[in-house]
């Protein structure tokens, strides 16, 4: 076993035995504030095409372009292909269309580069110059490493603006863990700063946490789901990436761990000894693109998302809120009464509840932390405290009564406008591959603008695969 996997083995049985504390009185491992930036997160030699290539994802492509390249040598990037707009019909199979059209054309182009053809085009020159003095068999694997990604930048954008909600909050939580304050980032990586994103593998929120992990730090039941709240979730993720440093002893392989698992990298390690060598040759298990990736893309989007900032950007600014703990199960209704806010406002607060809760079938359970925001806090306490004093009100004329047809016809209005008004159940929906607002609001018979009011979303703020949207509807 070469000597820096004994060292690293040893560190870790010491680490299990005396615990963090004990370390950093030995000296071996290092608090992570005690060092610069560039030491805690450093840009390796071997991820720099990497970390340019994602910087290019987030800063250089839209969502309206798919950039077809290699997935080991991301340094090449073939072409790229136009999308039409999502929302369009059909926009779908288009878009599948011309992204698999442009793949077959360049997987024809590797073949025939392979088997000795020479280049006639000078787009067919400049990718056959990327292979210059490497043996035909090099197209072959090209051909097998064909990637599509996605283009990023108006979604990066947009996540920059919304960022500026949550960063403040998220930066003192990891202050008072005594974490680096540039892993407020991350959630650029995961979610876009979407508190309701989600993925594919089940993973949702601000940290886009699995329901197993979640649970490991979280309430994550029927009821409440904690991974949607931005404020409880960030403190869970410090809790976790803290766990991943005292156990991995570096941030490359702490944040690797955090997509990958902490298990698997610890077995990573002790395999190949160092972030850079496992970055090489490591390639068991569910290590694959998304892993091997995953410190590149927080390296990339921390640097585009601080340019971004620098520009003079306007960002969203954080919310005012009080806090409390349930101390027995109340309905959401009653909430909503006594803390003067609607259903979409209080379920914006609050997205942690769970259809059961939302839709008044179950009661919001003990020891629930509801966020109400400042101002109707305030509200409520001048309420409790007593009337203010107000100048005596000048009496008016007495009106006359309406007549008994027409009073009893205001009464059934105002009765059926009542039952109009409170008749809403709101339903969580996850966005799925094709979906639009507007192919939503039809499903369900509601609007878009509503689906939008109830979600925070302005009109210019698409949705995505994954994104769990509050869905108001008619009973």
């Amino acid at each position: 076993m070469p000597p820096a996997v004994l060292f690293m083995t040893f560190l870790l049985w010491l680490q299990r035995l005396v615990g963090l504390v004990g370390l950093a009185g030995l000296g071996l491992l290092v608090v992570p504030a005690a060092l610069e930036a560039s030491q805690r997160f450093p840009l390796y030699a071997g991820i720099r095409p990497n970390v340019a290539f994602w910087e290019d994802i987030y800063s250089r492509y839209t969502t309206r372009q798919a950039v077809l390249h290699d997935s080991v040598d991301l340094s090449r990037v073939y072409t790229v292909v136009e999308l039409v707009d999502r929302d369009l019909p059909l926009a779908r199979r288009i878009n599948e269309l011309r992204t698999t059209q442009a793949k077959d054309r360049l997987s024809a182009l590797f073949d025939a580069l392979a088997s000795g053809v020479a280049p006639r085009t000078a787009e067919e020159r400049r990718i056959a110059a990327m292979f210059a003095g490497q043996p035909k068999s090099a197209y072959r694997r090209a051909k097998e490493n064909l990637r599509s990604q996605l283009g990023q930048k108006d979604r990066f954008y947009e996540g920059v603006i919304r960022s500026g909600k949550y960063m403040p909050y998220i930066r003192q939580v990891l202050a008072e863990e005594n974490l680096p304050l540039e892993l407020a980032y991350l959630p650029h990586v995961e979610s876009s700063f979407h508190p309701s994103a989600g993925s594919k593998a089940g993973a949702y929120g601000l940290w886009q946490f699995t329901r197993s992990t979640g649970k490991e730090y979280m309430v994550v039941n029927s009821l409440v789901d904690e991974r949607f709240d931005p404020y409880i979730s960030s403190q869970a993720a410090a809790r976790l990436l803290k766990k991943n440093y005292e156990t991995l002893g570096n941030w490359p392989l702490a944040m690797t761990a955090y997509n990958y698992g902490r298990a698997g990298m610890v077995r990573a390690l002790r395999a190949h000894g160092s972030y850079e060598a496992i970055f090489q040759d490591y390639a068991q298990g569910h290590f694959k693109f998304a892993s091997r990736n995953f410190y590149s893309e927080f390296l990339a989007a921390m640097r585009v998302a601080k340019r971004l900032e620098q520009s003079g950007l306007a960002m969203d600014r954080p919310e005012p809120a009080r806090t409390y703990r349930l101390k027995q199960e109340v309905s959401v209704s009653k909430l909503q009464t006594e803390h003067q806010l609607d259903k979409a406002q209080f379920i914006r607060y609050n997205p942690a509840l769970q259809t059961p809760v939302l839709s008044g079938e179950r009661k919001v359970p003990v020891n629930y932390l509801v966020r109400v925001p400042m101002v109707n806090a305030l509200q409520q306490q001048a309420k409790v405290a007593g009337p203010a004093q107000k100048p005596p009100v000048r009496q008016r004329p007495r009106v006359t009564a309406a007549p008994a047809a027409v009073q009893a016809r205001q009464n059934a209005t105002v009765q059926a406008d009542s039952k109009k008004s409170t008749e809403r159940r709101y339903y969580h929906y996850t966005v799925e591959k094709g979906d639009t607002l507007s192919a939503i609001a039809r499903r369900f018979g509601t609007s878009k603008e509503t689906i939008l009011v109830a979600n925070n979303k302005g009109p210019h703020n698409p949705v995505r695969v994954g994104d769990r949207l509050v869905v108001p509807v008619k009973r």
